[in-house]
Parts: structure tokens; C-alpha cells; sequence
């Protein structure tokens, strides 16, 4: 692009248009994937949507890469790209709550910590992730799971209608009125179909939470993993939380002498009433013996980010994924074998349920399809040193494929890989060529292909 192109964007926009030779380059560039180091030829900190419009506009005209930024979590890197055009959405992160109707609409760049400070001070939530961090957009997209799932739905579940710019620079309302295809796709079809510049969610009265971690033995994960499977089976859906393989950090509540130590853990959320929490909880606790806990009533925005400090942005990722249908004998050894191998204490190993609500959705009736699944898994391989990148992705890369033979063929698109392009069909089983069709019909060029990629 020469600079009389650029200048062209910069009349077209009101936020800043950042290339190489501008101050502040190589911060605009960074996303939270250390080992993404991705040289755009501008970033666009776009304002508001009509910033969006222009910067889709122009990626088109100069037949230049696009891609798209929200929280900017993504773990391949799909929020830059070399030598393309950024649409960066992190500036925008307005919330606003309407408590009489229980709804909330949210811009394209906030994050879960936004959503829930907003939401919270008027007792209402939706399913939100696991990590504040994370960018509302990403999480909604490829579909939404967190610890309010197996009550409440995923977070794309919740969502009413989204305002979206399509390849030609339109700004579209999607709904179940409005463009109702393309609604159907955005509910995990990720990022294929345009860039989502905010969304209208439905919310639920969740003020305080009872739960947090419960740190077990190793010699316990077999107990754990089993008993926990068992009991999330036909719990009530108010109780989420997922087990864990996770090197102790040093916080207060774990004794000094185990800092280091390796543990499979639960972390519990207890999202009915309060009197009930102790209760709900204890079936936990009854598993194995404790070696530490910090469990009690506390505000869910405060257990959604109670991992923020683990996972801060610079550090290097490589995950894997599968959904899982049953905890077989057969995952549960390969678990054990890998998981206490987990490498940094900013790796770990989720074994989310995505039973309850999430069943209640058919198939068909959203992009996100497998809602036979009673687990989505994230082998979640983070560290801060460079050194470590092979041994470490070799670690994950193990564990995948000691634990995909007892899983399902596809897994959540937000936990995978750069090298998972080879499993989008089946990350989408029989709802792959309407997501197709739908591609077709509003990106029949792939502009937006930046992302795990449906391709026409």
C-alpha cells in the first residue's frame, strides 16, 4: 500500500490508523499470543461501526487480508495478519443494561470483565467463560461456554441479535426476525460471516456464586474425574465448574510447603440460592480428601476472573481440543498419563460439562452442533518463555492425541489451533454446508477467512 492509500483510510475513519512508521506500531500489532509476532500494514483502532464499514471497504478494494480484533484473545493469532489490515474493535467496549427487560447490548471489543462490572450491579448475568479477559466477541462467536452453562445455555444460547458488517461494508441487524440465517451461523460459526460490531444478550438474575477451587491429590485424579463425571451427570443445573490439572500457584490458601506441587483440582460454581451453596458444594468435597480449598459465597464476576493473574497477556499458547460424549476408563487413563505432566503453572487441562441447558438446544438449531456432548476438553498449553515452545507444544500435541481416540472428531473452535483448519467440517458435523450457504451468501469472496475458515 502506498501512503496515498493510507491516507485515503485515514480521511475515511475517526480512530487512529497505526502503520509501521507510526509511534506505537509494535504495541498495536501484539496480541495476547506471544508466539503470533505478525507484521500488518495498518491497524485500524476503530471508533465506532461506521470505522468498521470503512476499514472492511477498504481490505476489499486493495484486495488485502482482513483481520478482525475484539478482546484479541485468540489463541492462533486471527486477530492481525502480515502485511493486511487490522480492524481492531478494542476501543469499543460500551455496555449498556436494560433491567426491565433482563437484556444487555455490548460493542464488538469488550470483554467479559466489561460485561459482568456492567451487568452485575443490577443482579444479572449470562454465561460469561472462565477468564474476564476474554473478548465477548470470540467467546460468543464460536459458541460461549463457561461455568453458567449447564443452566443458562452457552453464551450464543442467550444472544438475541447481533449488528454485523458484512464483506460489502453493509451493517446488517441479525436476528431471529432479521436476517435469520445469518443469525443462525453467528451462533458458532465464529468469525466467517462478518465483523460483529455489538450484540444484544438475554440476562438471568445471577448475583453471588458459591464456589471456587478444591485441590486434591494426584493420587486421587482417577477418583476425581470419575466421581465428578458421575455426580455432573444429573446434578442440578445451577451447579457448574469443571475439573483440573494445574501446578499450585503460591496463594494464601495452599500450604507454603506445596507451592509447585502438581494437582488435579475442582473448581465449583454454585449458581442457585445461597442457603443451598454448602450443600451443593459438599458433594465435591466428599470425593476425596481436601488438600486446600477457597470455596464460599462470593460475586460471580469475582470467580469469572479469580484466573485472570495466571493467564496475562505475552505469554506463549498452544492448545488442543475435542468434545467428549462419555468420560470413558479408557480417556480417564490417558488423562492421568499426560495431565500430571502439565509443564509451566500457566498450562492446565479443563474438562468443561456442557450438559444441562446446552442439551436442551437441538443440532440444527444453531451452528453449534454438538449438543450430545457432555464435555468440551482444552488441553491449554501456556508458558512465558520462548525456550520452552518445543518441548511444551510437544506436551500438548501428546495429550491430544492420547486422549482423541476416546473423544469425539470435532472440538469447540475456540480452543483450537492454528494447525485445526484440517477440522472444520467436523467441528460442525451435519450443520457444515448451511454454514456454507451461508458464507456464500454474504462473504462469496472469503474477505473474512482470517479465522478458523469456512471455505465456499
Amino acid at each position: 500500500m502506498g501512503s496515498s492509500s493510507i491516507g485515503s483510510l485515514r480521511e475515511r475513519v475517526r480512530g487512529p490508523v497505526v502503520t509501521a512508521d507510526s509511534e506505537g506500531y509494535d504495541e498495536a500489532r501484539k496480541v495476547y499470543n506471544a508466539m503470533i509476532d505478525r507484521r500488518p500494514a495498518a491497524v485500524v483502532q476503530c471508533a465506532h461501526a461506521g470505522d468498521v464499514m470503512a476499514t472492511v471497504d477498504f481490505a476489499r478494494e486493495n484486495e488485502l487480508d482482513l483481520a478482525v480484533r475484539g478482546g484479541g484473545h485468540s489463541v492462533p493469532g486471527f486477530g492481525t495478519c502480515d502485511d493486511g489490515v487490522v480492524a481492531d474493535l478494542s476501543g469499543m467496549r460500551g455496555v449498556r443494561v436494560d433491567p426491565r427487560r433482563r437484556t444487555v447490548r455490548v460493542e464488538g471489543g469488550a470483554t467479559w470483565g466489561d460485561f459482568n462490572a456492567a451487568t452485575h450491579a443490577f443482579g444479572l448475568a449470562t454465561t460469561g467463560g472462565i477468564v474476564s479477559t476474554t473478548g465477548v466477541a470470540g467467546l460468543t462467536l464460536g459458541g460461549g461456554i463457561g461455568y453458567l452453562a449447564r443452566g443458562l445455555g452457552l453464551s450464543c444460547d442467550n444472544l438475541i441479535s447481533a449488528d454485523v458488517v458484512t464483506a460489502d461494508g453493509t451493517l446488517l441487524v441479525a436476528s431471529e426476525d432479521e436476517h435469520d440465517d445469518l443469525f443462525w451461523a453467528l451462533r458458532g460459526g465464529g468469525g466467517n460471516f462478518g465483523a460483529v460490531t455489538s450484540f444484544e444478550f438475554r440476562l438471568s438474575p445471577v448475583e453471588d456464586v458459591y464456589g471456587g477451587p478444591l485441590v486434591y491429590e494426584l493420587e486421587d485424579a482417577g477418583t476425581v474425574l470419575r466421581s465428578f463425571s458421575e455426580l455432573i451427570s444429573d446434578a442440578p443445573e445451577q451447579l457448574g465448574g469443571f475439573p483440573a490439572f494445574q501446578i499450585a500457584p503460591p496463594l494464601p490458601f495452599i500450604p507454603e510447603n506445596r507451592h509447585g506441587d502438581t494437582f488435579i483440582l475442582i473448581v465449583a460454581c454454585w449458581a442457585g440460592p445461597m442457603d443451598e451453596g454448602e450443600r451443593a458444594v459438599q458433594r465435591f468435597r466428599d470425593i476425596a480428601p481436601v488438600v486446600a480449598e477457597h470455596v464460599g459465597p462470593m460475586p460471580y464476576p469475582a470467580l469469572n476472573s479469580a484466573f485472570d493473574a495466571l493467564v496475562p497477556p505475552g505469554l506463549q499458547h498452544y492448545w488442543k481440543a475435542n468434545f467428549v460424549t462419555e468420560l470413558s476408563d479408557a480417556a480417564i487413563s490417558a488423562h492421568l498419563e499426560h495431565g500430571p505432566r502439565v509443564p509451566a503453572v500457566n498450562s492446565t487441562v479443563h474438562i468443561y460439562p456442557i450438559n444441562g441447558a446446552c442439551h436442551r438446544v437441538a443440532p440444527e438449531d444453531t451452528a453449534f452442533a454438538y449438543r450430545d456432548a457432555t464435555f468440551a476438553t482444552v488441553i491449554a498449553g501456556m508458558w512465558p518463555d520462548p525456550a520452552d515452545n518445543e518441548a511444551n507444544t510437544a506436551w500438548v500435541r501428546d495429550y491430544y492425541r492420547a486422549t482423541a481416540p476416546h473423544s469425539e472428531e470435532g472440538g469447540y473452535v475456540n480452543f483450537m489451533a492454528e494447525d485445526d483448519q484440517d477440522r472444520i467440517r467436523a467441528n460442525y458435523r451435519g450443520n457444515y454446508e448451511r454454514l456454507v450457504e451461508v458464507k456464500r451468501t454474504y462473504d462469496p469472496g472469503n474477505l473474512f477467512h482470517v479465522n478458523q475458515n469456512i471455505t465456499l
